[in-house]
């Protein structure tokens, strides 16, 4: 069993900054690729970010690429999400996800991840 807990949401303006952290549990947790995916009210729940297990891929969606970057510490049993350049269509709940199986591939889909974190909410004022 992984539980995984998110924190560091608030509320930013716009242009401004944010850092979501994501504490895992499990003893195997470095064998993980983790993601952040977050959802908006009325829509569907959207890939955000990935990194795998040795952290020596990371992938992106468009919407974020550039502005947003993933990291693990796997001594920590953590995965960062750092938000810059912050604009009001990233106000979402955003959830860090596990994914305990090997794909080819990036991990994009919901289905490839095994565990979810209970969301932080992330908002943006314009």
């Amino acid at each position: 069993q992984v539980q995984l807990v998110e924190s560091g949401g608030g509320l930013v303006q716009a242009g401004g900054s944010l850092r979501l952290s994501c504490a895992a549990s499990g003893r195997t947790f470095s064998t993980y690729t983790m993601g952040w995916f977050r959802q908006a009210p009325g829509k569907e729940r959207e890939f955000v970010a990935a990194i795998s297990w040795s952290a020596g891929k990371a992938y992106y969606s468009d919407s974020v690429k550039g502005r947003f970057t993933i990291s693990r510490d796997n001594a920590k049993n953590t995965i960062f999400l750092q938000m810059d350049s912050l604009k009001p269509e990233d106000t979402a709940v955003y959830y860090c996800a596990a994914a305990l199986r090997y794909y080819t591939g990036s991990y994009i889909y919901t289905y490839q991840y095994n565990y979810w974190g209970q969301g932080t909410q992330v908002t943006v004022s314009s």
